[in-house]
């Protein structure tokens, strides 16, 4: 190769040389227009005096590059690009590619300057009779016209980049005076080799080495890089894979210019064209549907297109949001995510072991860590594409500004935000409510001090009757119990409530503020209701959802990305009982008897009014999950007749989350010594004497009342043969509990170990 800068530091040689090409380029194009007649002379002669007023500075910016995503561990999990390119430096290039493309597009690249006067006299002349040009360009013309349509953004500019006439040539090479005086020969070759088209999708030559041969540009032998050199002139017609006899007569040509030059001998390229072409492809693959994690890759993608518009994307003209677009796909950048993919491996089986993915109906779910906002994966049953109905792009997971849908309705996972305001507003776990099996509530305010009008619910249950308090009625959802809380508490403290732990409909309206909504009326997404029970999980500190922790461009620089968005928005010891509380639904509730996880966790059910739908959402001090099934083409026509929150939600949720724990340390909920009126379990003192069953009782804080008269029991005489309450049953601290000790008989016709008829438990 040739000193870049020879001749170039003498300013009185850059004006003459700047002169001589204006000069030359006016003479040229009169011999171009004296032939000529009418509008295409006139062109000509127009350009040819305007030459010296053309602007002359042109951006030499990077190309087009492509985005390039990461999961928490660093593998890569998606491409975004439009075109398929990875720049390299040009010491990342084997010398033997560098000096092909030379030989071939420019041999005097090195000892011309813009203008290479035997070829341009040679192309103009060709072209006498026409505004129509070929040929003739250097290969600092060619990088020039390169950077002009890779930076075209409309329609207008790519055609005035690529307009077949005398004014657009003459565009050229003035950008190309330029260039030359502000660049080295290297870094004009290193800048044409990362732009060049080489056909079949790859935007230069590192990616067409990876392309054609899985390798990087800088391990190329010589028949590989003569094939590369000599796809440039024509694209289309010498691509490789769709011409490939074309193709090698084109590598030919270039391996013996290469020879003729003296680059290499004649041997070496005898013994190159006799080998026929062997290609090891790699097909570029890019967008959310070659991801192995696409719904959470779609996440993502809205996100970053957030990011690069200053969180202005969904308020933009659908043109202004299409040059967004165009800036991720062309950007250039890294982006590090939050992505576990153990946890997305899992929630996929899940999801899809549950429901199959050809079903009209879906199983969506999200996964969020607490403390940080975390997403670390989302997904659904129906696999990512448009190509058939098992399929979808529609992130049903997720809210409509992350590429989802209308959501779900939440059922009664949303309860917990009327059980939070009322532990936060001192009102005692052991508060009893007496309830039917449907009740009417009037008088309730919204947060505008709108009185709502009367409210009928009903329990899914006519047998879920009688006194519950905070842990009951929610171990048991009922919805009469949480209609009366909520007027107790407030509807508008309820929504606020919800609001703190980051929910809104999944259109992104606000919460409705109607009584109904304490039973899930609003339809809402599950990557958010998960980071609400998030909150829950990190004791009151909520954050809002994350999925991109860094983004750096393609020249390294860092992009600066929204803070962190986490508050304390209720007392640790608040979050705590609530916890506590909700540990109960699988052990005494609604989830009793799924098995769960194998650690502590704690959840919440949610059937959907009409049994249109059904949601899940639980967690662990270090992972939340929601999950939902539904028939997302419309609730109310597509009924999904018979579903509880405790049937395919739950067990999507377990198999998921116990997949996404596995070798993840195993954590305690903390417990809060705040005294919130708290309820206790009867201890089970049944066999015991009457002295020890006493004493063990007090010890857990209650009453101790012994029946004066024995029971038939076939426990020993004297011992208890039961209690009122039952053992295991919640009441008050300080409660009375009444012993029923055996009289030794089983006795006849009564059942064993009970209080007598009449007494009320």
């Amino acid at each position: 190769m040739h000193d870049a800068n020879e001749g170039r530091g003498n300013p009185f040689s850059t004006l003459l040389r700047l002169l001589c090409a204006a000069t030359v380029a006016g003479v040229l194009l009169a011999f171009v227009a004296l032939p000529a007649v009418g509008s295409a002379g006139l062109t000509a002669r127009d350009a040819s005096n305007n030459f010296q007023q053309m602007d002359s500075r042109l951006k030499t910016d990077r190309p087009s590059e492509k985005t390039v995503v990461y999961d928490a561990s660093g593998r890569e999990i998606a491409r975004f690009f439009d075109k398929f390119r990875e720049s390299v430096r040009l010491d990342q290039v084997a010398p033997i590619m560098r000096q092909a493309i030379v030989d071939i597009e420019d041999s005097r690249f090195y000892q011309h300057g813009a203008l290479d006067l035997k070829g341009t006299i040679r192309a103009m002349a060709t072209n006498a009779n026409s505004e129509q040009t070929q040929g003739g360009s250097t290969l600092t013309q060619q990088y020039v016209k390169n950077l002009l349509v890779d930076s075209a953004r409309t329609q207008e500019e790519y055609q005035q980049a690529t307009a077949p006439t005398v004014g657009r040539k003459l565009r050229e090479l003035r950008y190309a005076l330029d260039v030359e005086q502000r660049m080295s020969k290297d870094k004009i070759l290193e800048g044409y080799l990362n732009i060049a088209y080489f056909g079949a999708g790859a935007y230069g030559v590192q990616a067409a080495a990876k392309r054609y041969f899985s390798k990087p540009a800088a391990k190329l032998k010589l028949e590989e890089a003569a094939l590369l050199a000599g796809i440039t002139q024509n694209p289309t017609a010498f691509d490789p894979i769709r011409n490939p006899n074309d193709a090698r007569k084109r590598r030919d040509t270039v391996l013996y210019r290469m020879a003729q030059l003296g680059h290499i001998t004649k041997q070496q390229a005898d013994a190159a064209a006799a080998k026929p072409i062997r290609l090891n492809r790699t097909d570029p693959v890019g967008g959310c549907e070659q991801s192995k994690a696409p719904f959470f890759c779609e996440y993502v993608k809205y996100d970053m297109l957030n990011i690069l518009s200053d969180g202005k994307y969904w308020q933009m003209k659908p043109k202004e949001q299409q040059g967004v677009v165009n800036k991720l796909n062309r950007g250039g950048y890294v982006i590090r995510t939050t992505l576990d993919t153990q946890a997305q491996r899992s929630l996929d089986n899940a999801v899809r072991n549950v429901v199959s993915p050809a079903d009209n109906k879906v199983g969506a779910m999200a996964m969020v860590e607490p403390g940080t906002g975390y997403v670390r994966a989302v997904g659904q049953s129906k696999k990512f594409g448009a190509s058939s109905k098992t399929r979808t792009t529609i992130n049903l997971a997720a809210d409509s500004q992350h590429g989802g849908g209308s959501g779900v309705s939440a059922g009664s996972t949303f309860k917990v935000f009327t059980l939070l305001a009322a532990l936060d507003q001192g009102i005692p776990v052991s508060s009893s409510i007496t309830t039917g099996s449907q009740t009417t509530v009037s008088g309730m305010t919204d947060c505008k001090g709108r009185v709502q009008g009367v409210w009928s619910p009903r329990n899914s249950d006519p047998a879920e009757t009688g006194p519950y308090n905070l842990k009951t009625g929610t171990w048991m959802s009922v919805n009469t119990f949480y209609a009366q809380l909520e007027k107790r508490v407030g509807l508008c403290n309820a929504v606020k409530m919800a609001k703190k732990f980051g929910m809104k409909q999944a259109n992104g309206a606000p919460l409705q503020e109607y009584p109904a909504q304490v039973l899930g009326v609003n339809d809402i997404d599950m990557v958010h209701l998960a980071a609400a029970y998030a909150g829950i999980a990190a004791r009151g500190k909520y954050c809002a959802p994350v999925s991109v922790t860094d983004v750096t461009d393609a020249a390294g620089r860092k992009l600066k990305l929204p803070k962190p968005d986490c508050q304390q928005v209720v007392d640790q010891a608040v979050a705590d009982k609530t916890n506590e509380i909700l540990r109960g639904v699988f052990t005494k509730g609604t989830a009793r008897g799924s098995g769960g996880l194998g650690r502590p966790q704690a959840g919440k059910t949610g059937t959907c009014e009409a049994h249109t739908c059904a949601v899940f959402a639980g967690h662990t001090p270090n992972l939340a999950g929601a999950a939902a099934y539904w028939d997302f083409r419309g609730p109310w026509r597509y009924k999904v007749y018979g579903v509880y929150g405790a049937d395919q939600p739950l067990s999507m949720w377990a198999s998921g989350m116990r997949g996404a724990l596995s070798g993840k340390p195993v954590l305690n909920f903390s417990t809060s010594a705040e005294d919130f009126g708290d309820t206790v379990a009867v201890p089970d003192v049944r066999g015991m004497s009457a002295g020890a069953a006493t004493a063990k009782l007090k010890g857990a804080g209650l009453e101790v009342k012994v029946s004066p008269r024995p029971v038939p029991s076939d426990r020993p005489k004297g011992t208890v043969a039961s209690t009122s309450p039952d053992a295991g049953d919640e009441t008050s601290s300080g409660a009375i509990v009444t012993l029923f000790l055996s009289n030794g008989d089983k006795g006849e016709g009564e059942d064993r170990g009970q209080p007598p008829t009449g007494f009320s438990r």
